[in-house]
């Protein structure tokens, strides 16, 4: 029996946690093994509370961070989370890293693969994460890549939501009710102690994401009444046999 497998591109150590830890927590629990890629910790640009300390040094924010997100990672049952530490603010990738985050890709497999919006003029790090991952999704799926290896499909790509929406072009045309998983959901919230001020914008935008499940599935005419929901944008064309 075939083990279905999801890929998440997170450029610093918290951003899987927001945008997509429904996603994780829900396609674990259906049985899917669901690995985490964070290209950096975060350590410069996404940590001002524990540079705030006094003594504080790079390595110990590392550290801290690592140990967050892999306390949230468990949180949602994840299969596995890589840390490559690549460095942030800015992110930038050389070929020989590229090819590794290839490497990983042709291990997992994945059914489908999740990444950052295209466009975010407020963290460029977001948006090069997701022009690494179509990179590395293109040379993962080329025969003379490294030959011989089993080469990846085409896996669909899906752009989670970034902050401050309205900003970056990013328009949903997927919603995922979380709600069953929605206490994993915010527990591993919970673990990222470094950025405390994010907790109850991503549970409010969780539940103005329901609605907008509810009225897109019928839910004004007796559909599923979704409490919490995640907004998802799919950069391929689906392929279907019906509507």
């Amino acid at each position: 029996m075939k083990n279905n497998k999801a890929l998440v591109f997170s450029a610093h150590a918290a951003d899987f946690v927001w945008r997509c830890g429904g996603a994780i927590a829900l396609h674990q629990a259906r049985g899917y093994e669901v690995t985490i890629i964070c290209l950096s910790y975060g350590e410069r640009g996404e940590s001002a509370k524990l540079w705030k300390q006094d003594n504080t040094t790079t390595p110990m924010v590392k550290q801290a961070r690592k140990e967050e997100a892999e306390k949230a990672a468990a949180e949602l049952g994840a299969h596995d989370i890589i840390f490559l530490d690549l460095g942030d603010y800015p992110l930038d990738l050389d070929r020989e890293s590229k090819y590794k985050i290839v490497d990983i890709i042709r291990k997992v497999q994945p059914d489908f693969m999740l990444s950052h919006s295209r466009f975010d003029p407020y963290n460029t790090d977001h948006m090069y994460t997701t022009e690494i991952a179509l990179e590395t999704r293109m040379i993962a799926q080329a025969w003379g890549h490294n030959p011989g290896e089993k080469v990846l499909g085409a896996p669909q790509l899906y752009l989670f939501e970034p902050h401050q929406t309205e900003q970056m072009g990013w328009v949903p045309n997927v919603f995922l009710d979380i709600t069953e998983v929605w206490d994993k959901k915010r527990k591993a919230i919970e673990c990222m102690e470094g950025q405390v001020h994010l907790w109850n914008y991503y549970t409010n935008l969780a539940e103005n994401r329901a609605n907008h499940f509810r009225r897109n599935s019928g839910g004004q005419a007796g559909g599923r009444p979704a409490k919490y929901a995640e907004g998802f944008q799919a950069v391929f064309p689906r392929c279907v046999d019906e509507l």
